[in-house]
């Protein structure tokens, strides 16, 4: 199997698909999901932080505040000094962050208070709840509500509890805080995602491209083009990737140079079967039925004497080539060539039912080219050239012989014999086959024969009926007159 056959189901799948998400676009998102991630998991870790700093920093500030204040508040409050309490607690709402106090008596009931502070039933209800000194958070009207805490210390004097101060501090300026750093992070943030997105966008390019590269690399190889290759140069497995891919274009194209040469030794169907089963190439054959066909030059000896050998070579090669070029047409193979004779074999390696007729029709091909050819020959003052052929069928057998270092594909039996002597017994230009040939039910209305002689051939015990092949159903006849032209036509090019 060739590699064209190996890529072409995987495409022929991935065509299905309508939507194709390029690979740097998946690249770019993904780090770019990555990165946004990151930043504002950081960014909620760092808010929390703060939230939790600030609070403690609150909480230690205002306990600190209102455990001095208590201490500060005891006598007064002992000597019932309202006038002394009232000035403390005016003078503590004047700081920015204190909204408002309150000084309880022994009873929870209100001695003195200023600014914003909770409902004495709320008060109340927060001290029986705690003994100790405690924080709690309360809602007010406005645009400050649910951003005001209270800080509540006992007011002692040697272990005597005389009441309790409740300083309220507004929570605003923390709220403003985190928000502040909100925004920030949240701006800082959306810049290092843009920029993250752009770095992501080059980066995947940089990182697809190799891909995109082996792509392209991919489809030159299913073109055939096997002398493609990769220029990368990278100490990753990117360039590991590479290197392989270069070693295994390189061996595709020794194992396509191969074919192409082992081809020109053999018939290509031959040289299909055997490569595709590379591991089952050893000596043995089978019967089959098949035909053959001998076609040899009529005095060669003679012409190859009179004429330069490079002159005698191309008109080999150039009557060799047509001969190759008809065969192949009706689906056979040249099996080998025998210095000036030719040995064309039908029905194998490929099993044909219609073997005998593709046999004959073949040979009267190949005659009616070279009688063109010669016509040109003979206006040229060239020598022309004549065949003489011989058609048999039969069981023989295919396969490989030889020995183990050195083998062939080919036929051997009786019916290749009888067809080796009838191209000896013919004449120029003469085609001859056996009766029991012509009687076959596919050729018998497909040929025009004349009965020629009686022959005995080594095997039979009776002697046989030899009959000259006239011509062809004029149907095949018009359509061998149309392929020949076409031969004629390229002639130039097949032989080069």
């Amino acid at each position: 199997m060739d590699l064209t056959s190996k890529l072409t189901p995987a495409i022929d799948d991935a065509s299905h698909f309508s939507l194709r998400v390029p690979i740097a676009i998946k690249l770019a998102l993904a780090i770019t999901l990555l990165i946004v991630s990151g930043m504002s998991a950081l960014g909620f870790i760092i808010l929390e932080n703060q939230k939790k700093v600030l609070t403690q920093q609150m909480n230690d500030m205002g306990s600190a505040i209102v455990k001095q204040v208590a201490n500060s508040a005891s006598e007064m409050v002992l000597s019932d000094d309202k006038l002394g309490l009232q000035t403390l607690v005016n003078n503590l709402v004047d700081y920015n962050q204190i909204k408002g106090a309150v000084v309880l008596t022994d009873k929870n009931e209100i001695f003195v208070e200023h600014g914003q502070t909770p409902s004495i039933d709320f008060i109340q209800h927060q001290l029986s709840n705690k003994k100790t000194a405690h924080i709690f958070e309360w809602g007010a009207p406005g645009d400050i509500a649910t951003k005001l805490i209270c800080f509540d210390s006992p007011i002692k004097f040697k272990q005597l509890v005389a009441g309790h101060i409740i300083i309220t501090f507004s929570k605003q300026q923390m709220v403003q805080s985190l928000e502040n750093s909100r925004f920030v992070i949240m701006f800082a943030t959306l810049i290092m995602s843009l920029i993250a997105i752009l770095l992501a966008f080059i980066m995947s390019r940089h990182l697809s491209q190799p891909i995109h590269n082996l792509v392209d690399a991919s489809k030159a190889i299913e073109a055939g083009d096997f002398r493609f290759r990769l220029n990368e140069r990278r100490n990753d497995e990117i360039g590991e990737l590479a290197c392989a891919f270069n070693q295994m274009a390189h061996g595709l194209l020794q194992k396509t140079q191969v074919e192409d040469v082992f081809s020109r030794y053999v018939s290509s169907n031959v040289a299909k079967k055997v490569l595709q089963n590379l591991d089952d190439v050893e000596l043995g054959g089978k019967h089959v039925t098949a035909s053959v066909l001998f076609a040899d030059i009529v005095g060669f000896t003679s012409i190859s004497e009179r004429l330069p050998p490079q002159e005698v070579t191309n008109i080999l090669n150039e009557y060799f080539t047509h001969i190759s070029t008809i065969a192949q047409l009706h689906y056979g193979h040249i099996d080998k060539f025998m210095g000036d004779c030719a040995m064309i074999v039908f029905g194998v390696p490929e099993h044909s039912t219609i073997h005998s007729l593709c046999a004959i029709n073949c040979a009267i091909m190949i005659r009616e080219l070279v009688t063109q050819l010669n016509e040109e020959r003979v206006k040229q003052d060239k020598i022309p050239i004549h065949f003489k052929t011989g058609v048999n069928s039969g069981v023989m057998v295919a396969g490989n012989l030889g020995s183990n270092d050195r083998m062939e594909y080919t036929v051997i039996g009786d019916p290749v014999n009888i067809a080796s002597r009838l191209a000896g017994i013919a004449k120029s230009d003469q085609i001859v086959i056996l009766e029991e040939l012509l009687k076959q039910d596919e050729i018998s209305d497909q040929i025009l024969a004349e009965k020629h002689k009686v022959i005995r051939v080594r095997g039979k015990d009776e002697p046989v009926s030899t009959w000259l092949v006239k011509h062809t159903i004029p149907e095949n006849q018009k359509l061998m007159q149309e392929q020949i032209a076409d031969i004629l036509k390229n002639s130039d090019t097949d032989i080069s």
